[in-house]
């Protein structure tokens, strides 16, 4: 096969429990991803100044600190995608991993569909925002230059607070958003404890955008964390399913 023509992902798994790494080397593996290992936080930075992955699958539980660590330590030089996988299922949890800088956070168990369908919006997510400035998943399209949104083609009429908030979500779609951070890049410093706004512009682009806003396809909600624009569809969002410690 010429490595020319298809590209290799090599993704960083990083996970104290052998048993964890042995799992998530064999389905990634299957996947066609090259799978980099480490199991504390030293190692989870050389490896990634080292190797220069395109994805890392993260633990938050490490016995030389915490995966935050991981995270912050990272943002200082690369946007590579950081999904986290950890059995804090706190929502101040995820809260503190994604405003830290992690892209999404599956909590242990986790379904393998689930986890697969969000490294591949991660990896998407990364390649579209240094090629693309047309986002499209499913009849959504939204044009980052000409700034125009239609749906199924028809032109779509927002305000400037909605396209500003479909706009920051549709460049980071496939991520999690925490509250705070949409309301920081829609509405500036300051508006961090207005979740109420959010809740309203959020309902009204979904009255635009959605065909059944009560069950959205495109801005999806992670409850009590933020919102997601799903970055591509592929049917409904994968469920529990099969669970892996």
């Amino acid at each position: 096969m010429d490595e020319e023509k298809v590209k290799v992902h090599r993704a960083l798994v990083v996970d104290d429990e052998p048993q964890i790494r042995r799992f998530l080397r064999a389905t990634l593996a299957s996947q066609g991803y090259v799978v980099i290992e480490a199991g504390t936080v030293r190692d989870a930075l050389l490896e990634a100044t080292n190797q220069q992955p395109d994805v890392v699958v993260l633990d938050l539980g490490l016995p030389d600190g915490d995966g935050l660590m991981v995270v912050q330590s990272l943002r200082h030089w690369t946007e590579v995608p950081i999904l986290v996988l950890s059995v804090r299922g706190k929502e101040s949890d995820k809260i503190a991993a994604l405003d830290a800088g992690a892209d999404d956070y599956l909590t242990k168990p986790f379904s393998t569909g689930e986890l697969l369908a969000r490294l591949r919006a991660a990896v998407r997510r990364s390649v579209r925002e240094n090629q693309d400035t047309r986002f499209a998943t499913g009849g959504l399209v939204v044009d980052l230059e000409a700034h125009t949104v239609t749906v199924d083609d028809r032109e779509v009429h927002l305000t400037a607070t909605e396209y500003g908030l479909l706009q920051t979500l549709a460049r980071n779609a496939g991520r999690v958003m925490t509250h705070r951070q949409l309301l920081q890049a829609v509405w500036g410093p300051g508006y961090e404890a207005e979740a109420h706004i959010l809740r309203v512009n959020i309902s009204n682009l979904r009255r635009k955008l959605e065909t059944n806003p009560l069950q959205p396809k495109y801005l999806v909600t992670e409850p009590g964390v933020g919102y997601r624009l799903r970055a591509s569809e592929r049917g409904p969002e994968p469920g529990p399913g099969v669970a892996s410690s």
